[in-house]
């Protein structure tokens, strides 16, 4: 049996609030490497945030098969936006 989670931006770090473009909201998708239906591993990047100081990988929580994106690259995002659901087996 599986069930699908929901994959989200993380918290940013404290630090974010004042150092300029990530405290501005100015964070971006530079690249999403996964499509719908790609199995991926723990740990597989799926995305990279751009803040216009750093590029910082967002992995795959679980082991499992994308089941939806609901971000492009160019995107701008917040933390706990919504990046993909995620079909992961029970156990």
């Amino acid at each position: 049996m599986s069930r699908i989670i929901e994959v989200c931006i993380p918290k940013y770090p404290e630090c974010w609030s004042s150092c300029g473009n990530c405290g501005s909201g100015e964070v971006s998708i530079d690249d999403v490497l996964v499509l719908p239906g790609d199995a991926v591993a723990r740990d597989d990047t799926l995305i990279v945030l751009e803040t216009g100081k750093v590029a910082i990988d967002i992995p795959a929580p679980r082991a499992g098969k994308i089941v939806e994106l609901f971000v492009a690259a160019g995107d701008l995002v917040g933390e706990g936006q919504l990046i993909a659901t995620l079909e992961i087996g029970e156990g």
